[in-house]
C-alpha cells in the first residue's frame, strides 16, 4: 500500500481536491488579533508540552519562514545522516525556537505578521493541481498542491486554537475554518488504514456531526484504501464523532481510547478502532 511517487496524477485515493487558498487571510488576521490580546503572562503559559505561548508563536514563525526558504541569520537545516522526517522536523522546531530567545512578543507580532502574508500571497498563485511537498501522515509524497497547502492551513489554525486553549479561550467557533481543517484532517484515513487488511470493497465511515462535519468514506480497493468515490452499500463500520473531539483526536489532544468512548460506533468494532488511530500532524 505504498503511495504513487509519480506526481499528482494517481491521487485519486485522497479523494476530492480542497481549495483552502483564500482561507489563509483571515487565519493570520485572526492570529493576530489573538496574540495582540495576550497578557504579559499569558505568553509564559504552557502551549504545548515543552513550549510556552511565545515558543509556539516563534514555532509559527518558523513554519512561516521554512515556506519562504528560512532567513535568520542564515538558518538552513539539513537532514542528519540517518535522521527521521520526525527527529528532523523536531530538532529544527527547536533550535528555531532557540534561535530567537529573547526576542519580545511585539518583535514577534510584527515578523509574524510580515511572514504570514508573504506565505498567504505565494498560496494565492499556487496552482493547485502541481506537485507539493509531501504530506507523510497521508502517505503522500509528493502530494498534490492542494493537499499541502490544506496542511499548511491545520497547522496555523490548530497553534492558533493551542494558543486559545493556554489562555482560557475555547476553540473558536468559525465554522468555515474548521471545516476545511476537518476536511484536510481525514485526509489521513487511507493512510490510518494502509496496515488493516479487509477484502476489496469493504467501506468505514466517519462522520463528524455539527455545522462543520461531514461524511468520508474510506475504501478498500487493489493495494490501498481509497477516499475516492465510494460505490453504494453499506459500509462495514461507521464511527461518528462531534467536531471537537475530531479535531483533537487528530491532532493527539486526545488519545484514541478517549475519542472511541465519546464515539458512536457502529458494525465491526475492528475497524473502528483502526479508524480512530488517525493521526494528522507529523507525530
Amino acid at each position: 500500500m505504498s503511495p504513487q511517487t509519480d506526481g499528482v496524477s494517481s491521487t485519486s485515493w485522497l479523494g476530492a481536491p480542497i481549495d483552502a487558498r483564500p482561507l489563509f487571510g483571515p487565519e493570520l488576521a485572526s492570529l493576530l488579533d489573538l496574540l495582540r490580546a495576550l497578557r504579559p503572562a499569558d505568553w509564559q503559559a504552557t502551549a504545548v508540552p515543552g513550549w510556552s505561548v511565545q515558543d509556539l508563536a516563534t514555532h509559527i514563525l518558523g513554519d512561516f519562514h521554512g515556506r519562504l526558504g528560512w532567513s535568520t541569520d542564515g538558518f538552513r537545516p539539513a537532514f542528519a545522516p540517518g535522521e527521521t522526517l520526525e527527529s528532523f522536523i523536531h530538532r529544527v522546531n527547536q533550535e528555531w525556537i532557540d534561535l530567537h530567545t529573547g526576542h519580545s512578543p511585539a518583535m514577534l507580532i510584527d515578523a509574524i505578521e510580515t511572514a504570514g502574508a508573504q506565505v498567504g500571497r505565494q498560496f494565492a498563485v499556487t496552482d493547485l493541481g502541481t506537485a507539493g511537498l509531501g504530506v507523510s501522515w497521508a502517505g503522500a509524497d509528493p502530494a498534490p498542491a492542494w493537499l499541502d497547502i490544506a496542511r499548511e492551513f491545520t497547522e496555523y489554525w490548530t497553534h492558533r486554537q493551542q494558543i486559545r486553549h493556554a489562555t482560557g479561550r475555547a476553540t473558536d467557533p468559525g465554522q468555515r475554518a474548521l471545516a476545511t481543517v476537518l476536511d484536510a484532517f481525514m485526509r489521513a484515513l487511507p493512510h490510518t488504514l494502509r496496515g488493516t487488511s479487509a477484502a476489496i470493497g469493504t467501506q468505514v465511515r466517519m462522520v463528524i456531526t455539527g455545522p462543520a462535519g461531514g461524511t468520508w468514506t474510506v475504501t478498500a480497493v487493489e493495494g490501498r484504501w481509497s477516499l475516492a468515490a465510494a460505490p453504494g452499500g453499506q459500509p462495514r463500520a461507521s464511527v461518528t464523532l462531534d467536531s471537537e473531539t475530531a479535531w483533537r483526536l487528530c491532532t493527539r489532544g486526545i488519545e484514541p481510547s478517549t475519542a472511541l468512548a465519546h464515539a458512536r460506533v457502529l458494525g465491526e468494532r475492528r475497524l473502528a478502532e483502526a479508524v480512530c488511530q488517525i493521526v494528522s500532524i507529523v507525530h
